[in-house]
């Protein structure tokens, strides 16, 4: 279990009836039922699907939140060419909020195409370059409020389980 996912559940999501949970085999949002927490449904157990996810949902309004999957369409691997560019273009913003998310953790990051084998480096390229460039759009001008609040979380929680690594060594 990646260990950070209980604090930030018990601290920000759990303020925001909402909860982080991984072990899917694709990620999905499954909004709250009445009486229920929603969920960020992340793949298996890895931390960066766990943060793309949380991206998702920090770019999401209020109302797209009391939709499954946000109200989105999504088409798994195989897109045209066309439904590749449309996902290039919801996804920038989620993934300025992941690389955001990264920084406060120490993870590399790398963009998502999410249809192996069926873009171009040229396309990636791009993608990349525009992810960089809301990223530093974001940095000028501030994050959405809930990513920066995640942010802070993830960031303390990191400080301090390094500090405690570094004391034992």
């Amino acid at each position: 279990m990646i260990k950070w996912i209980e604090h930030l559940n018990n601290t920000v999501l759990h303020r925001h009836g909402t909860r982080l949970i991984g072990g899917f085999t694709e990620p999905f949002y499954q909004a709250a039922a009445a009486g229920s927490l929603a969920e960020v449904q992340f793949t298996r157990d890895y931390e960066r699907s766990a943060l793309h996810e949380l991206g998702h949902w920090c770019i999401a309004g209020k109302q797209r939140r009391l939709k499954n999957d946000y109200g989105y369409w999504y088409v798994p691997d195989g897109r045209s060419d066309e439904q590749q560019r449309l996902f290039y273009t919801v996804e920038t913003k989620p993934q300025a909020v992941e690389k955001y998310f990264c920084t406060a953790l120490e993870l590399t990051f790398e963009v998502s195409a999410d249809n192996l084998g069926n873009y171009s480096r040229a396309d990636m390229d791009a993608f990349s370059g525009r992810v960089d460039e809301q990223y530093r759009t974001y940095l000028a001008a501030g994050f959405p409020v809930r990513a920066s609040a995640i942010f802070d979380c993830l960031r303390q929680w990191h400080a301090a389980n390094r500090a405690g690594r570094d004391q034992r060594l």
